[in-house]
């Protein structure tokens, strides 16, 4: 990939969030310059160092103030869509959002990856679900040639995922299992960048289709707390929940999980029979056990002094 996009100016919308900073890395390295969108693009400065001179660029965009995007994608060859949440906003980041990007990218005659999420459906029962399928009916009105991309759940060394079960299961007596049988595809954040990169570098050839990007396995909720639990060398402690607890907790305030993503978890995350998905993007997809003990090393009762081979809890 090494100098195949030299001298294109490539925009990310949020940019430098966990999976923005793999893509940013990735760009660099194929030569391209970046400019990285976000509200406070002093979040992103972390990117400097991984770039030559001149070669990134920060700009302050929000999504919900569309001059600040047409700004933001002015002179670029290409955009990244990054920005999601699953707080509040959903509807006006995920669709009104996605649509300005769209329409801005379009404009300016730039190529558009978005990313999406595996189960975005404009018909789905959670409002992230929903709000992610009608982002990406929006895209295509404004931007049919896009490429996107529905990773499933995305592990790395800063993830939300991986790394909260690892605490929980380094720290806690007893670690609750909420929808221990539901079912789901971790993809590596590098190789997500890696998709989206690709998609860039050959617009002509993946522009226009979507791509649902999963990893080499397929776990159960149960099986990734026992993963997990095995790499950082502890005792499976778990207490499976039945649904009608896991539902009472997330209706209830200030607890771990909403009721949006109790949902999402009655959905498996995996990729559909049939889709294209990191293979038809000439990407390699990178095992769990490859990369994870190189951080999960933090959760061992001795860190890297410990040895996982006699650990007992």
């Amino acid at each position: 990939m090494k100098d195949s996009m030299n001298d294109k100016l490539v925009t990310l919308i949020g940019g430098g969030g966990f999976l923005g900073r793999y893509i940013a890395q990735t760009l660099l390295q194929a030569g391209a310059r970046v400019r990285v969108a976000q509200r406070d693009p002093r979040q992103a400065f972390f990117l400097k160092p991984l770039g030559g001179l001149g070669q990134t660029q920060f700009v302050a965009a929000d999504v919900l103030r569309p001059d600040t995007i047409r700004r933001a994608v002015h002179g670029a060859s290409a955009v990244v869509n990054l920005v999601g949440t699953f707080g509040a906003n959903q509807q006006r980041i995920h669709v009104d959002g996605a649509r300005t990007i769209a329409e801005a990218a379009t404009d300016e005659g730039a190529a558009l990856v978005h990313i999406s999420a595996i189960g975005a459906q404009a018909d789905g029962d959670s409002e992230y679900a929903r709000s992610k399928g009608e982002g990406e009916n929006a895209v295509r009105s404004f931007a049919p040639h896009a490429t996107i991309l529905r990773p499933s759940t995305v592990f790395g060394r800063e993830d939300q995922f991986i790394n909260r079960f690892a605490g929980m299961i380094a720290t806690l007596p007893i670690v609750p299992v909420l929808r221990p049988e539901a079912r789901f595809q971790p993809v590596y954040v590098g190789d997500v960048a890696r998709a989206a990169a690709a998609a860039l570098i050959d617009e002509e050839r993946f522009g226009g289709r979507a791509f649902e990007l999963g990893g080499p396995e397929v776990l159960t909720m149960m099986e990734l707390h026992q993963r997990i639990a095995r790499l950082i060398g502890r005792k499976e402690r778990f207490l499976p929940l039945p649904d009608a607890a896991g539902g009472l907790l997330a209706a209830l305030p200030g607890t771990p999980i909403s009721r949006d993503q109790w949902k999402m978890l009655g959905h498996d995350s995996i990729v559909s029979t049939g889709a294209e998905g990191l293979d038809a993007l000439d990407v390699e997809r990178t095992p769990i056990d490859s990369v994870a003990p190189g951080w999960l090393v933090r959760y061992r009762k001795a860190g890297r002094f410990s040895l996982i081979e006699r650990a007992g809890g």
